[in-house]
């Protein structure tokens, strides 16, 4: 008698259709009730709104000169190490990733 490789096995049949049926028993939250609690906790006091007056707001920056050994590329305008120098063109100095 030919066997058939490709038939599932009955322990695996079994276990397979248990485990979708455990799957609809949970108790998964609903879709709506996720975007309803989400929407309640987006008014939460702390949470800037766009168009928001910041002008009361202090923004304080350490600003680091550039060392000697970085350049900025005059395509990007990022601030890179020497070595990534691809090419100099009028005095002016590209990066690897924008000659790619």
């Amino acid at each position: 008698m030919a066997a058939d490789y490709d038939e599932v096995k009955p322990d695996v049949a079994e276990s397979r259709n248990a485990s979708i049926e455990a799957l609809k028993e949970a108790n998964s939250p609903d879709a709506r009730s996720v975007v309803l609690e989400l929407d309640e906790t987006d008014t939460v006091d702390g949470v800037e709104l766009p168009g928001a007056d910041l002008s009361g707001e202090e923004l304080i920056i350490q600003v680091i000169p550039q060392a000697p050994d970085e350049f900025t590329c005059y395509s990007c305008f990022l601030v890179r190490h020497n070595s990534q120098i691809a090419r100099t063109k009028d005095g002016h100095n590209y990066c690897i990733d924008c000659e790619a």
